[in-house]
């Protein structure tokens, strides 16, 4: 039921006559179903319904997670409740984009031992189950949490801070989230890290008589005179400098 695939420049076209899903991991899949073309990587998903024609290729090569589904009957069987939404999803042509969780499932699973049969099963109904939540179209793609994410960087500002870090709290790779948190915001992650930093240690430095040099270790600078040296670049003040401003 579950399988990983690899996709080259070898181009596949053919139908059969079971429903098939296909789940992007790594690098892009070119799909074409019933006329209608889409491509797959990673956080995408492309339906294919029972008998319905398709051909893909992948240029640079592509990593995929393949559902093929033996019978609607199956479905109705294992998923109670669950089995009409899914019977649904496999109805009409479609390319949609998974969500962080629901991503993160296929990962673990491309991950799992899918040579057990009782782990391919399980891990087609836990699949199946949690995709009934929704997708949304392939083209439609949902803005980042910026609120988690500026939550998280708050949480963990005395602690360096990596790219990877917040790229897992996306549920995203790095290089994605790269390209969306500059897309979305203009800059990138890292520069926003330290923008919070600032932000952070400003508002202590405003707030409280902590020392310079406790502000900032607890906002993540390496040093008072880095912290210092951040405030005189943003605001050309240093920070008792600020601190009198707002006593005054």
């Amino acid at each position: 039921m579950l399988t990983l695939r690899h996709y080259n420049q070898d181009q596949i076209a053919h139908s059969h006559e079971h429903a098939q899903l296909v789940f992007g991991l790594r690098g892009q899949l070119e799909f074409e179903i019933a006329g209608r073309g889409s491509r797959i990587g990673q956080q995408c998903l492309a339906v294919v319904p029972a008998s319905t024609h398709h051909a893909c290729g992948s240029a640079r090569g592509s990593h995929c997670l393949v559902l093929d589904i033996a019978h609607p009957d199956w479905i109705r069987e294992r998923l109670g409740p669950h089995s009409a939404s899914s019977l649904r999803l496999l109805e009409r042509p479609d390319s949609l984009r998974l969500t962080a969780a629901q991503q993160r499932l296929v990962e673990w699973l491309a991950a799992s031992p899918l040579n057990d049969p009782l782990i391919a099963e399980q891990g087609t109904v836990l699949l199946l189950a949690t995709l009934a939540s929704g997708c949304a179209p392939l083209g439609k793609r949902p803005p980042l949490s910026l609120a988690a994410l500026t939550t998280y960087i708050d949480r963990h500002l005395a602690h360096p801070l990596q790219v990877a870090d917040l790229a897992r709290v996306a549920g995203l790779s790095v290089a994605r989230l790269h390209a969306r948190f500059l897309d979305e915001t203009g800059q990138t992650p890292m520069n926003y890290v330290r923008q919070r930093r600032l932000q952070q240690g400003e508002a202590l430095l405003r707030g409280t008589r902590l020392s310079v040099g406790e502000i900032a270790a607890q906002v993540g600078y390496a040093s008072q005179s880095a912290f210092t040296a951040a405030l005189v670049r943003a605001h050309g003040c240093t920070p008792r400098e600020l601190r009198d401003k707002t006593a005054g």
